[in-house]
């Protein structure tokens, strides 16, 4: 069986750089080994989309702005993951 995907997403009241690194950081508290990331996201745009690979597959999180930091991850298809890419701004 190969690798999953994951796809998730993010409110923070942090800014872009720390809300890159806070969900990098909870990802790792929940058991995902990170190897590779990367963070996009519009000039002053209030949101944006961190996508990663790990040791348990592919992730893919959208996050804006909020009133506090939470972080919601669920398992979905390939086709599902793909879908969720193409369709950020």
């Amino acid at each position: 069986m190969g690798n999953l995907a994951y796809i998730g997403f993010a409110r923070t009241n942090f800014g872009p750089y720390e809300t890159y690194e806070r969900i990098l950081e909870e990802l790792g508290k929940r058991g995902f080994d990170i190897t590779f990331s990367k963070h996009h996201w519009m000039g002053d745009a209030p949101f944006g989309l961190i996508i990663a690979d790990s040791d348990k597959g592919k992730i893919a999180v959208r996050w804006s702005l909020g009133k506090e930091f939470e972080l919601k991850l669920e398992e979905v298809s390939d086709e599902d993951w793909d879908e969720f890419i193409e369709e950020y701004p």
